[in-house]
């Protein structure tokens, strides 16, 4: 076959409508017509000769065909933007694109502040911030659509080879309580006492949430014996609703610092007990790392980090420099041969 039977173009489009349900949100998604969409999507089921799309339904469906054009697809754009960003690189630090992936409180409270003293450092960079699951993060940087995160999950096992995975600080969690309750006004309370408040929590179903509970096992608290009041769907209406008089709740520390400063809540320690989780740092060490990551790796992000994780990275640097010495001298050998 001399002559490929799809464009790059064709791929956007395909990926476009798998990820909109439909024609015509994927051609307003890429700003053309939805003829041209179908267009598109029929000269490209002619040059495969196999059809992409079941037309039967109300939301546009892969065939196995389509959704195996749609794997390799999207690992061709992949690696057509990862060109891309090698090739703004050129420039060094004077342009080009840094891609951060967080979980839900890495993303929301952390990542914000490291970004913002990224950016007066470096204005020129653009500086894109995903935050989704731990799960989605990870195959995110995986895949090489996001250069590295910093997650509080734990990483699929299945991706546990392919990433290089470091404990990069302690986060640590907090019981809130509102102000006017009578633990606020304790220096301290019992593991015991927990089980008389009435919580409020996120979703059972959620990853901060079992993240939580598992922390809170390994302290011996046991969570199945909270009296939970309701259940919200972000930090921010967990702390309202705790500020409301509504209940307590476990909440990392670095989401309450405005709300302590202001006094709005109050943070009440347990007796002989501190609540930590680790913080991760994951990226690919298989992918091309740009100018961007490497400056944000070594001048923001040891900013925040524990001692443990400087040692980690600075081995890890001098592992890559011993390869990199080891591969040139390979070469000049060949050279002189």
């Amino acid at each position: 076959m001399s002559d490929l039977p799809f464009t790059l173009d064709q791929l956007r489009i395909l990926k476009a409508i798998a990820a909109e349900g439909s024609f015509k949100r994927a051609a307003d998604s890429l700003y053309v017509s939805q003829p041209a969409v179908s267009l598109q999507v029929q000269n490209l089921e002619r040059q495969l000769d196999v059809p992409l799309f079941d037309r039967g339904g109300r939301r546009a469906q892969l065939t196995e065909a389509g959704h195996l054009l749609l794997s390799y697809g999207e690992k061709i754009l992949s690696l057509c933007q990862e060109t891309c960003r090698a090739v703004e690189d050129l420039q060094s630090l004077q342009g080009g694109t840094l891609i951060v992936g967080a979980s839900q409180t890495t993303g929301t409270y952390l990542l914000p502040k490291m970004i913002g003293m990224f950016r007066q450092k470096y204005p020129d960079v653009a500086v894109q911030l995903h935050v989704h699951s731990t799960r989605r993060t990870a195959w995110s940087v995986a895949n090489g659509q996001v250069d590295l995160a910093i997650i509080g999950g734990e990483i699929p096992s299945e991706l546990a080879e392919c990433l290089e995975v470091i404990p990069y600080a302690e986060d640590e969690l907090a019981l809130i309580l509102p102000i006017f309750h009578p633990f606020a006004k304790l220096d301290k309370i019992q593991k015991e006492d927990l089980y008389k408040l009435q919580f409020i929590a996120l979703d059972s179903q959620s990853t901060i949430r079992k993240v939580i509970d598992q922390v809170l096992a390994r302290s011996d608290i046991d969570t199945r014996r909270f009296k939970f009041e309701m259940e919200l769907n972000s930090i921010e209406a967990i702390k309202n609703a705790v500020q409301s008089g509504l209940g307590a709740a476990f909440v990392s520390t670095s989401a309450i610092t405005k709300e302590l400063q202001m006094g709005v809540l109050r943070c009440t320690p347990i007796e002989g007990v501190v609540v930590k989780r680790t913080l991760w740092m994951i990226f690919n060490p298989n992918r091309y790392r740009s100018k961007a990551a490497e400056a944000f790796s070594q001048e923001i992000l040891p900013q925040f980090a524990t001692p443990e994780w400087n040692q980690e990275m600075l081995k890890l640097s001098q592992q890559k420099l011993m390869v990199n010495t080891l591969d040139g001298a390979t070469t000049n050998s060949s050279e002189a041969g």
